[in-house]
């Protein structure tokens, strides 16, 4: 299994059968938390979602057309981080996560989302990375916005959420643009 550096107390690493008890807990412990965004929360009801949700990633990792990495935060799951479909004709892909309620606020996504792009530009050789978030969500928006991402647009009513649509910032950022401080 891969697994990214980010820091000393941040690893990625790609997501694995062994880790579906651990990550369902931490789902169902942030249910109400991960609900305001997110339409597969209440999808995911038992660790055999979990299980059909790892092995689901697994399946595009092994096409080539996506990877799924926990966040590891001094060894214990707090999150998910991903890129999407794998665009290798125009070389580009989409980054989403989401982080535990409790970690959130200390630097940890942007920390992890910039690893990822670096992984992303210099490593896969892609040349554009999109982030797509729910207008209302600012503590998502804030991670490309603090990054250098170029807000290109609004997708109206672009998620249905449990009971209603929801738009979407979509951002981008292009591997010229990408600033490595």
């Amino acid at each position: 299994m891969m697994e990214l550096k980010v820091n000393e107390r941040i690893t990625l690493r790609e997501i694995e059968h062994k880790d579906a008890a651990e990550l369902y807990a931490l789902v169902d412990a942030n249910r109400e938390h991960l609900r305001r965004f997110l339409g597969w929360v209440d999808a995911n009801q038992s660790v055999s979602d979990t299980e059909a949700f790892i092995a689901a990633s697994r399946q595009l990792q092994q096409m080539k057309n996506g990877v799924t990495y926990m966040i590891r935060y001094e060894g214990r799951i707090i999150g998910v981080i991903n890129l999407h479909h794998i665009d290798w004709v125009n070389h580009h892909t989409s980054i989403g996560y989401w982080l535990a309620e409790g970690m959130e606020g200390q630097g940890i996504m942007t920390a992890t989302v910039k690893r990822l792009i670096t992984y992303a530009f210099d490593e896969l050789g892609l040349n554009r990375v999109e982030i797509r978030c729910a207008v209302e969500n600012r503590k998502s928006r804030a991670i490309p916005e603090r990054l250098g991402f170029i807000r290109e647009g609004r997708i109206r009513q672009g998620e249905w959420l449990y009971n209603r649509y929801v738009d979407h910032y979509i951002y981008s950022l292009l591997k010229n643009e990408w600033r490595r401080d």
